[in-house]
């Protein structure tokens, strides 16, 4: 399954699962550390999940993303 950029602006970039029943934010604070939260729904073929975790670097917070990105796809 494929995730589509569904928001971006100079705080906030949010990517939705092609299928609608997760999405991951990415969200930069105003102490300059980032965000990234993880929102699966209960109706999602692989269950409800929440995750939020925060870390110093951009680099840092994308390299999660990805990561979450690949663990959470699901086969379409």
């Amino acid at each position: 399954m494929s995730w589509q950029e569904v928001r971006a602006d100079d705080r906030i970039t949010e990517w939705e699962r092609s299928d609608g029943n997760a999405t991951i934010r990415l969200r930069r604070r105003p102490d300059d550390t980032w965000t990234v939260r993880l929102d699966r729904l209960h109706q999602a073929e692989d269950g409800r999940d929440y995750r939020r975790e925060r870390v110093d670097g951009e680099d840092e917070a994308r390299e999660l993303v990805a990561a979450w990105r690949e663990e959470h796809d699901v086969a379409e």
